[in-house]
């Protein structure tokens, strides 16, 4: 049968590799977690995937321009709402810069509807022109995933692609341990299994309006 990643596995999975951090060794073992932790959030940085992806419903409400981004927010893919006689008609809100929007709809007591959103703060977007009426909404957006702890014991990167996280873990403790020769020895494999991922994520992922490239 095969083997499943979780949480708990992954902890010990870092203790056999570094023979260190069972529960005497109490600097260790208790900095796992946080080192766990930390090459998530590192990971949601250094790449875009399909399961980082996630859709919100919601409504834009008449005469609300200021709207609370979903928590682990990280990018705006798109945004549509509804139009039309019955609101199924989707049209696109178009991104723009905060400068840009408030030039363009100075007054937010004035309604019309809405054609453009910026990041309004890191946890607001703001909408303009501010809605006329209310308008069924639906945002495409990167998410930092649920970080692992002993309740939350998968998550994407456990299912789907347990070796990565078990590289950028294992180069984050080796710093923690101040072995740079063996950090950079599982940063060169962390980097080797990140390109591997993009290089499938770029064959399938379009960007909603272009093909996908490179930098």
């Amino acid at each position: 049968m095969p083997t499943a990643m979780t949480f708990t596995s992954l902890q010990e999975d870092i203790r056999r590799y570094i023979e260190r951090g069972n529960f005497s060794d109490t600097q260790v073992f208790d900095q796992i977690p946080r080192l766990i932790n930390n090459a998530e959030r590192e990971i949601a940085k250094d790449i875009k995937l399909q399961g980082f992806i996630q859709v919100v419903s919601s409504d834009l409400i008449i005469g609300t321009s200021v709207y609370q981004k979903p928590d682990r927010w990280r990018e705006t893919i798109s945004m549509s709402f509804g139009i039309g006689e019955d609101l199924n008609e989707r049209t696109f809100l178009f991104a723009r810069s905060y400068e840009y929007c408030r030039s363009y709809w100075p007054n937010s007591n004035l309604r019309s509807q809405p054609e453009f959103y910026a990041d309004y703060q890191y946890s607001h977007w703001l909408i303009v022109p501010t809605p006329v009426q209310t308008y069924p909404w639906e945002v495409l957006y990167y998410e930092l995933p649920a970080l692992l702890d002993q309740v939350n014991q998968t998550n994407w990167l456990t299912d789907y692609d347990p070796v990565l996280i078990l590289n950028r873990a294992l180069m984050e403790t080796f710093l923690f341990l101040k072995q740079p020769d063996q950090a950079a020895a599982w940063e060169a494999k962390y980097r080797g299994s990140l390109g591997n991922v993009d290089k499938q994520d770029l064959e399938k992922v379009v960007d909603r309006t272009t093909s996908r490239q490179r930098p």
